[in-house]
């Protein structure tokens, strides 16, 4: 067992206790916000014919040209190859005839006469063919196969993060799926007889302030959540809670899929009871025991928010005790977020407990689980370093996590960083790691997620 740690040895053994995840193929809608882990290459040209860049008439030759057809997107080809004086109706993106040499667009070109050498009959009909003029430029207005991309050029290289833009580009090249480094999933345990999750807390409660800001985090730091179980204090509930997840099955290569639709809400549950979700589905249970649906089993990380400590009402360290876990980390030297734990569960996902103070539990998670998740996801943290603006009141054994915006100046601390309240973190934009005994050096900036 590890006992309390220096705040950098800790966050190097988190990042060292997580080996990365293998590479799986997903689809093109579960691949967001991963990484590609291969080139993403073109698996056909862009464009893969010649097509038509404008809306006008495609010819071939000098004019005037006689119109012999028509041809829109995603319309039959025309079947001939246009010879010099011949023209087609062409839409944008409808694929240009053989023998087109430039394409004559709507507003550049005239309704004329047929040339003097062509035959005129006597009575106009309906049948009579229409010839257009004006000037053109040889080759204007047809994009070229492959003159955007060309089949099997490499476009993005490992490693790039799967953005909006990026999946729209993947589709483009005819991909269905990427592969990618999958996103770590995350169950969270939710503890405390005290935490009501909605409305006014009574007197002696309090609001669940961590479970509403670990979701985004997670996704932040690469991860996913995928259940959350809201636990009574008490042994046996964490115990049943853990040892389920210790027994689940595999982690699946492919991330969650999408929870079928709801054909009506879940009813609420009734008091003394627990939520268990996963792949959005949600049950009850007694208070006196604990079960975890198979979708929230299979999991990377589990985090327990709360019970960290080693109050009457603490029961994380021997229940994880119980079930053979390993202890890597049992508190780090840090305010505020001193009652940390990392566990490894045997043949099961790692384990991060967060203590039950709200600001205290940001701090652990940017210390133990964001760089557990980063190297799950094979990501990387920024790093800055940056001097501090304003005063700031060094502990003379622990590293302090302080609330900071950057500046030109450097970083100002904004204040209201107690262990309790979000509230400095909220007007923050990261959080600056003043070393035991600082005395004024340039100190570590902490990236916060976007808003603080």
């Amino acid at each position: 067992m590890v006992k309390t740690m220096s705040w950098a040895s800790v966050r190097a053994l988190a990042a060292a206790s997580a080996v990365p995840l293998e590479p799986a193929s997903v689809l093109l809608a579960d691949a967001f916000g991963c990484r590609l882990a291969a080139p993403l290459t073109a698996l056909v040209a862009v464009p893969g014919v010649d097509v038509a860049a404008m809306d006008g008439y495609a010819v071939a030759g000098a004019g005037p040209w006689r119109v012999m057809g028509r041809v829109l997107a995603g319309g039959a080809c025309y079947g001939d190859e246009l010879r010099p004086g011949e023209a087609v109706e062409i839409a944008t993106g409808a694929p240009t005839p053989a023998g087109a040499s430039a394409v004559l667009p709507y507003e550049h070109a005239a309704e004329v006469p047929p040339p003097r050498s062509v035959a005129v009959p006597r009575a106009r009909v309906e049948a009579e063919p229409v010839w257009v003029d004006g000037a053109v430029e040889a080759g204007r207005h047809i994009r070229r196969r492959g003159e955007d991309i060309a089949e099997g050029a490499v476009v993005l290289g490992a490693g790039a993060v799967v953005t909006p833009v990026t999946l729209g580009l993947a589709a483009a090249l005819g991909h269905d799926e990427l592969l990618v480094r999958p996103r770590p999933r995350v169950a969270v345990l939710v503890t405390g007889d005290e935490v009501v999750h909605e409305g006014l807390p009574a007197p002696g409660r309090v609001r669940d302030a961590i479970g509403p800001f670990l979701p985004g985090l997670v996704e932040w730091a690469g991860g996913r959540v995928t259940g959350t179980s809201r636990l009574p204090d008490g042994r046996e509930p964490l115990r049943t809670a853990l040892a389920a997840l210790v027994n689940a099955p595999p982690s699946a290569p492919t991330p969650e899929e999408p929870p079928p639709r709801a054909t009506a809400p879940p009813p609420a549950p009734a008091e003394g009871r627990a939520l268990i979700g996963g792949r959005g589905a949600v049950s009850a249970v007694p208070s006196d025991g604990v079960g975890v649906t198979g979708a929230a089993a299979a999991v990377d990380v589990v985090i327990v928010c709360g019970a960290s400590s080693k109050g009457p009402a603490d029961h994380l360290r021997s229940v994880l005790d119980d079930l053979g876990a390993e202890i890597l980390v049992d508190g780090v030297a840090v305010r505020p977020g001193h009652p940390q734990l990392l566990a490894r569960l045997p043949d099961g996902p790692l384990v991060v407990g967060l203590p039950g103070n709200p600001f205290a539990a940001l701090g652990a998670a940017l210390t133990l689980l964001a760089p557990i998740l980063r190297e799950l996801a094979g990501t990387s943290a920024r790093k800055e370093t940056s001097a501090l603006a304003g005063p700031v009141r060094a502990h003379p054994h622990d590293t302090r996590l302080v609330p900071v915006r950057r500046s030109s100046r450097g970083a100002v601390p904004v204040g209201h960083d107690r262990p309790g309240s979000l509230w400095g973190a909220a007007l923050a934009d990261a959080l600056a790691v003043v070393p035991p005994a600082w005395s004024g050096e340039q100190v570590e900036l902490i990236e916060l997620p976007p808003g603080g």
